[in-house]
């Protein structure tokens, strides 16, 4: 069985429900070491001081916060601490909330929290129970390695998950990134063309229909060098040209084979009756 990475309570009013987090995720993204060309050696990398060249032990780096073009503020363990959120090992819940009220964008990591000891089941599955019938989820706070993070609360399947997020100031708006020409929507012909194409490709979300395929790849490659195979080097991905929307939309229907899947996952519309009574006679006719 895993670890436990925290361990603590959930605490709301009067109720302290003890419980243990584990990582509801594991990466297996592919990892290389450097070498050098030519001699083969091994590239590591080590702390070095400006001016002197001199490796620097751990226990001799302290941390500073730069205040000013060159000018920084160090501050020892000590400080650090001062600062530090008091460690209460709880999972403070101040509210909760509607789960379609959180935007996935505030999402940071996922763990699984598990009731700690026999006497703490029968708060924690009540907790969960009621979440579920109520359709909410718990907003909280705890501290996790010094450091406090904003968390979500919320029952999947039998447990509870817990989502670490990001604080408001945290997320970037949207229009503070994101500088879109004016005017820039699509005409109703185009509306419709993609709706149908939205609509043949839907179905049901199934994880496992995904894989990593760079990672694949990348342990083939290694598979067939160790073995002493020489490896073609692939086609490169020129970027896709820009072409008319109207007629990509048109042949990307006809190549998918515009039937709707047997899995396909309800489309959501809108006021779907409305439309149909008000379509223009162009919309009925792209819709054939």
């Amino acid at each position: 069985m895993p670890r436990p990475v925290w361990t603590g309570s959930i605490s709301f009013g009067l109720v302290n429900i003890p419980i243990k987090l584990y990582a509801a995720t594991e990466s297996h993204r592919v990892a290389f070491h450097e070498f050098e060309e030519g001699t083969g050696a091994r590239v590591r990398y080590k702390r070095v001081a400006e001016g002197s060249g001199h490796e620097v032990p751990w226990e001799k780096i302290q941390k500073g916060f730069e205040v000013g073009k060159d000018r920084f503020v160090v501050l020892t363990d000590e400080e650090l601490d001062a600062a530090a959120p008091a460690r209460t090992h709880t999972v403070d819940i101040e509210q909760f909330v509607s789960m379609t009220e959180i935007d996935p964008v505030a999402w940071d990591q996922t763990y699984y929290a598990a009731p700690d000891g026999v006497a703490a089941t029968k708060a924690y599955a009540l907790l969960r129970d009621a979440m579920r019938k109520d359709g909410r989820v718990a907003i909280g706070r705890f501290v996790m390695r010094t450091k406090e993070s904003l968390v979500c609360l919320r029952p999947l399947e039998d447990a509870l998950a817990l989502h670490t997020m990001f604080f408001a100031d945290e997320v970037r708006a949207v229009k503070d990134v994101v500088q879109l020409p004016r005017h820039a929507a699509a005409s109703a012909g185009e509306l419709t063309l993609a709706a149908r194409l939205i609509d043949s490709l839907s179905a049901h979300w199934d994880a496992r229909r995904y894989e990593d395929t760079y990672r694949k790849s990348i342990l083939a490659v290694v598979k067939k060098k160790d073995r002493g195979e020489t490896i073609e080097a692939g086609a490169s991905n020129e970027r896709p040209k820009i072409v008319d929307l109207m007629e990509a939309l048109k042949k990307t229907l006809e190549t998918s084979g515009a039937p709707r899947r047997k899995d396909a996952a309800p489309a959501r519309r809108a006021a779907s009756s409305p439309a149909k009574r008000t379509a223009t006679p162009r919309a009925r006719a792209a819709r054939r």
